[in-house]
């Protein structure tokens, strides 16, 4: 019994030394008070166009809010997390911090108290960004005004308020690490790669998630679901490098548009990138294998359904989409061979029936057409039987949308 004893608490002891030194390896050496980088109006101007790479501003500036003040609910599936503030106050935000402080927290995940940090701050990405890129990060943001704002503690379940759960979460999944470029591929390529993977974070949205909120196959950006919005994000491979580039940057193209949340992306980030990084990131994407083309899944419509959603069509769609389903270029999006409405599940597009579609105003298309929201005035058998219809016209092949699936996807259209 004493050797069984014995034995578990050695178990045990070397358990908790892998985890350790799991949560520890690639730590930087402890920080000095005066590890600052040099500053400097251009360091602040590159941090300020990083800072617009990585879309910082979205999460960490709560709505009404001072920019970058913290305190943004970011909803997952294990509760809501709460965006710190990156105003350099030196009580409440960055004012305290040193580079070495800012450098561990991007590369490592562990905070300026050693705490280690939620991954909804997407680390696991971050981790890939130059020491260069995050000292003129912080330089940009020791600049912006100071604003005394507590930080708000997270809303998490347990064990996942716990930061026993998230060592083992980081042992099990996060690998601290550097870009290293491919020798094999052109400097544009290796600028969009760096991009992708590290400051956009893309595979944040577009890479599916196991049951605890760890990427699968980050790299391959295939698609994935973000439960919390009930908007499922497509995979970004193997589209023409020059179309990407320009719908990155627009918004909007005569086949397509980003919506939903790719919209605020495009709104507070892309559209403002430098005409050569969103060219070398849309090379590439081009070079990522192509999600699989959408096939018909479940049970067909009924002929009532159909039936219905024709008559829908007619009264509600067909005046800005057209009687063939080609829409107006410049104006309404085509349905008629839109991929994205062939989607299963249709999720994307009862979000964009209930909730509108509006893509984002940029310089390149100040004044974007959108569509409004029918969540008032569709109920979901008709959003289920107008989808139905739409998915099955025109020689597409689909589905049918149930009214059950429009009832559970509602809850999360905002009002």
């Amino acid at each position: 019994m004493k050797r069984i004893a014995a034995t578990l608490a050695l178990l045990l002891m070397v358990a908790v030394a892998a985890l350790v030194w799991l949560n520890l390896r690639g730590d930087p050496p402890a920080a000095t008070a005066d590890a600052a980088p040099a500053d400097g109006a251009a360091l602040r101007d590159r941090g300020a166009y990083l800072a617009r790479a990585g879309n910082c501003q979205d999460c960490h500036t709560p709505r009404g809010g001072a920019p970058y003040s913290g305190g943004r609910g970011i909803p997952t599936p294990f509760g809501t997390v709460y965006s710190s503030n990156l105003t350099p106050d030196p009580q409440t935000g960055l004012g305290a911090w040193t580079a070495d402080d800012f450098r561990r927290a991007l590369h490592n995940g562990r905070s300026r108290d050693g705490r280690l940090l939620y991954p909804a701050f997407p680390y696991d990405a971050y981790t890939l960004i130059s020491d260069a890129d995050a000292d003129a990060l912080f330089a940009y943001l020791r600049s912006l005004p100071p604003v005394m704002q507590a930080n708000r503690p997270h809303a998490l379940r347990f064990p996942y308020d716990t930061q026993l759960a998230l060592a083992v979460w980081r042992a099990l999944f996060f690998r601290p690490g550097r870009f290293v470029p491919d020798a094999g591929q052109p400097a544009a390529w290796n600028r969009g790669a760096y991009l992708v993977q590290g400051l956009g974070h893309c595979s944040a949205c577009h890479a599916e998630r196991n049951v605890l909120g760890a990427t699968r196959a980050a790299r391959e950006l295939s698609g994935g679901f973000i439960p919390m919005q009930n908007w499922f994000a497509p995979g970004l491979g193997g589209q023409p490098a020059p179309a990407v580039a320009a719908l990155l940057q627009r918004g909007v193209s005569d086949s397509a548009a980003l919506l939903g949340p790719m919209a605020e992306v495009v709104l507070h980030s892309l559209q403002h990138l430098q005409a050569d990084d969103l060219a070398a990131m849309a090379q590439y994407l081009e070079t990522l294998p192509a999600a699989p083309a959408s096939r018909a899944h479940g049970e067909a419509p009924a002929a009532a359904q159909l039936s219905r959603g024709a008559e829908l069509y007619a009264a509600r769609c067909r005046d800005c989409h057209g009687e063939d389903g080609r829409g107006r270029a410049g104006a309404y999006l085509p349905l008629a061979g839109n991929r994205a409405l062939l989607r299963d599940p249709p999720v994307n597009a009862v979000q964009v029936v209930l909730g509108g579609a509006f893509p984002a105003s940029t310089a390149a298309n100040p004044r974007p057409f959108g569509m409004p929201p029918f969540a008032t005035e569709l109920d979901d058998a008709e959003v289920a039987a107008v989808l139905s219809y739409v998915r099955n016209a025109w020689g597409h092949q689909a589905g049918a949308v149930r009214a059950f699936d429009v009832q559970r996807w509602r809850s999360s259209v905002r009002p």
